[in-house]
C-alpha cells in the first residue's frame, strides 16, 4: 500500500471502540493506517483487549504508535511531548490526511498538522462546552474549539446542537453531520430462548424486572442516582445491572450497601457480551450529565428496550419523552427517576410500546448509513 493516513486520539481505546469500521473503510480505499495514542495509561478498557486491536491492526495493514498524551488538558508537558511524537510521525511517514478524535488529541492533531501542512479531518464526539455545561468548560474548551476549527479541513459533528453551534460560530472549510459511529443492528434483537437462560445465569426470575446500564463507572454517567433512584422504589423484584469499569467503583459498592441493595445491585465490570445482556433485561436506564451521542442507548433501542434518560443533547437526538421512552429533566433528581422506574414496571403495555418505538428509531443510526457517509468524507478529503 503507498497511501498512509494517521488516527488519532488521547486513548487508543477511543479508536478501538468507535474506529474500526473507519480503519476498514481505509483499508478497503488503499490506505495503511496507523493509529497513535496513549496505549498504556488512561483507557477504560483491558490490557488485553488493546493487545488483541493491535493484532487485529496488523492483520488489517496496520500500524499503532504509542503517544504520552493525557486527557487532562492541563498536562502540558505530558501532551506537548505527545505533540512532538505526532509531529514527528507525520514527518517521516508523510500521512495524506490525519482524522483526530477526542478534545486532546484533537489539539495535539490539528496543531500538528497545521506545522506540517497535513490535511485534517475532526470528528467531535461531543464539544465539552454545550447548552448548561459548567462556565469553566466554556473558558476552557470553547476559545480553543473555536480557534483551531479554522485549521481544520472537515469538522464531524454527532448531534444537531453540535452541528448548529459549529456553523453559526467555527470557521471550518467544510462541516458535517453523521448519526454516531453505527450500531451492527443484527447483533441486537430479540432471542426468546437466550433470554431466559441468561436470567437464569444470574438468578433472576420472571418476577423479576432487570434494569441495565452501560457506561463507565465515573462522574458523568451518573450511576449513583440510579441507585438511589432504585432504593426509593421499595420493588423487591428490581434487579440492576451495571456494565462498565472505572474509579468509582468502590464508591458505588460502598452506596449499594448504605442502601441495602446487596441483593438487586450488581455492578459487573467490562463485559463482551452486551448484545445478551441487554437481551435478558427489561429496561435500560442511562443517567449521563454530558453525551455526543451515546452509542449503549443506541444498541439498547436495537434490542427493543424502553429507556430511561437524563436530558442531554446526545439522549436528546435518541429518545422522545412518552414515545419510546422516557425522559428526566434534571440528571440528579432521583425522585424522577424512581417515579419512571415505577411508571415501566406498573404498565407494561406502555414500556412495550416504547421498546417498539425505539427500535424503530435505531434504524436511522445502523453502521450501514454511518459508513456512507464517512466513505463519501474520505473521498472528499482526498480532493485537491
Amino acid at each position: 500500500m503507498s497511501k498512509k493516513m494517521l488516527m488519532l486520539a488521547t486513548t487508543a481505546a477511543m479508536i478501538e471502540q468507535f474506529n474500526k469500521n473507519n480503519i476498514l473503510i481505509l483499508e478497503e480505499m488503499g490506505y495503511e493506517v496507523h493509529v497513535a495514542g496513549n496505549w498504556e495509561y488512561g483507557n477504560p478498557v483491558s490490557n488485553e483487549r488493546l493487545n488483541e486491536f493491535k493484532k487485529w491492526l496488523e492483520k488489517h495493514h496496520g500500524s499503532w504508535f504509542q503517544i504520552p498524551a493525557s486527557r487532562n488538558p492541563m498536562d502540558l508537558m505530558q501532551n506537548i511531548c505527545a505533540y512532538r511524537k505526532v509531529t514527528e510521525l507525520i514527518q517521516k511517514n508523510q500521512y495524506k490526511f490525519i482524522h483526530c478524535h477526542t478534545p486532546v488529541g484533537a489539539v495535539i492533531g490539528r496543531v500538528a498538522a497545521h506545522y506540517t501542512h497535513t490535511k485534517i479531518i475532526y470528528t467531535a464526539h461531543g464539544f465539552h462546552f454545550y447548552t448548561g455545561a459548567p462556565l469553566k468548560n466554556w473558558i476552557l474548551y470553547y476559545p480553543v474549539e473555536r480557534f483551531l476549527s479554522r485549521w481544520t479541513d472537515v469538522l464531524i459533528t454527532i448531534n444537531q446542537e453540535d452541528y448548529q453551534r459549529a456553523k453559526k460560530s467555527f470557521h471550518m472549510k467544510r462541516l458535517e453531520k453523521i448519526p454516531g459511529v453505527g450500531v451492527e443492528l443484527n447483533k441486537f434483537g430479540c432471542l426468546p430462548g437466550n433470554r431466559e437462560e441468561k436470567r437464569k445465569e444470574f438468578g433472576f426470575g420472571r418476577a423479576d424486572t432487570v434494569m441495565i446500564s452501560v457506561g463507565e463507572l465515573n462522574e458523568n454517567k451518573n450511576h449513583e442516582v440510579v441507585i438511589r433512584a432504585l432504593a426509593m422504589t421499595k420493588n423487591m423484584n428490581l434487579k440492576y445491572v451495571i456494565c462498565g469499569q472505572g474509579k468509582l467503583k468502590e464508591h458505588l459498592e460502598r452506596l449499594v450497601i448504605t442502601n441495602g441493595l446487596e441483593d438487586h445491585v450488581r455492578l459487573l465490570g467490562y463485559r463482551g457480551d452486551i448484545p445478551q445482556l441487554l437481551n435478558m433485561s427489561d429496561i435500560f436506564i442511562f443517567s449521563s450529565r454530558r453525551e455526543g451521542l451515546p452509542i449503549a442507548v443506541i444498541e439498547a433501542m436495537a434490542t427493543g428496550l424502553p429507556c430511561i434518560a437524563s436530558d442531554n443533547r446526545g439522549s436528546r437526538e435518541l429518545i422522545r419523552d412518552g414515545k419510546n421512552g422516557l425522559v428526566i429533566g434534571d440528571c440528579e433528581d432521583y425522585v424522577s427517576f424512581a417515579e419512571a422506574i415505577k411508571k415501566l414496571t406498573k404498565n407494561r403495555d406502555i414500556a412495550k410500546i416504547y421498546g417498539i418505538n425505539a427500535r424503530k428509531k435505531a434504524l436511522h443510526f445502523s453502521m450501514s448509513v454511518v459508513n456512507d457517509k464517512m466513505k463519501k468524507i474520505y473521498l472528499i478529503i482526498e480532493l485537491p
